[in-house]
């Protein structure tokens, strides 16, 4: 056993092995593939939490739309958007900050339920206030 300049020994226990041979550890192979798939799985999940994080937003502008589209119209004798319709964008508004903020605060499934929650309060939104 020779020890080097820096106190490390070339071969042996402890010491670091030199270039060339053709040993190495295959856990840190597993641990690098499985590293750069959970790096995948993160970039999916932060990918999905902007959408439903967008779609949060744009249901807090619809919001404010009809809002504002009620009061015009309200004021100007026109006829605008009933409560109920009011009433359903806030709520639904309500709910789609209250699961952005969950999903934002959590990470792995919680997160993906609150996306999920985020996405299903717009199709229903949607489906019920803009296209029924």
């Amino acid at each position: 056993m020779t020890n080097s300049s820096d106190g490390y020994s070339s071969h042996g226990e402890g010491g670091y092995e030199p270039y060339g041979d053709d040993k190495y550890d295959a856990y840190d192979y597993d641990d690098y593939d499985s590293y750069h798939d959970s790096d995948k799985q993160w970039a999916l999940i932060r990918g999905l939490r902007a959408l439903s994080g967008t779609v949060a937003a744009g249901i807090v502008v619809l919001t404010i739309v009809v809002a504002a589209s009620a009061y015009l119209g309200s004021s100007r004798g026109f006829p605008g958007p009933g409560s109920a319709s009011i009433t359903a964008h806030i709520v639904a508004s309500v709910v789609a900050v209250a699961a952005q903020i969950i999903c934002d605060r959590r990470r792995g499934i919680s997160a993906v339920a609150a996306s999920v929650v985020v996405l299903v309060t717009a199709g229903a939104l949607l489906v019920t206030q803009w296209w029924g």
